[in-house]
């Protein structure tokens, strides 16, 4: 899936450095994915509930959306760019995320699965 020009795609290694400078990161994936695997410090807010729940979103910092491979989360980045909010795109989603050694927790904060 193409994403607009828009969208600024980031990979793992920026996205944790964004975060530690304040971004948020929002996990647009359903339920049964957040729950057996996610960023630590990921929001959920599933890519079917993003227009009702815009009012959750910060709007002072960067939000980084992530799905599991980056298809969804770019959809969620480029609707929220066009609404003038900072979203950026995690190229790759969960499985770069995982394949760059970043945490993944499950709930409960054991360690969690990207499928």
């Amino acid at each position: 899936m193409d994403q607009p020009e828009a969208v600024e795609q980031i990979g793992p290694e920026v996205a944790v450095r964004l975060l530690a400078q304040g971004a948020a990161l929002i996990d647009v994936r359903e339920l049964e994915e957040w729950r057996v695997g996610r960023a630590p410090e990921a929001v959920h807010v599933p890519l079917g509930e993003l227009a009702l729940r815009l009012n959750e979103l910060p709007t002072d910092r960067k939000l980084i959306m992530v799905c599991r491979s980056g298809g969804r989360s770019g959809t969620a980045a480029a609707a929220l760019v066009e609404k003038g909010l900072p979203a950026l795109n995690l190229a790759g989603g969960m499985r770069a995320w995982k394949a760059a050694s970043f945490p993944v927790v499950a709930d409960g904060g054991v360690p969690g699965e990207v499928a």
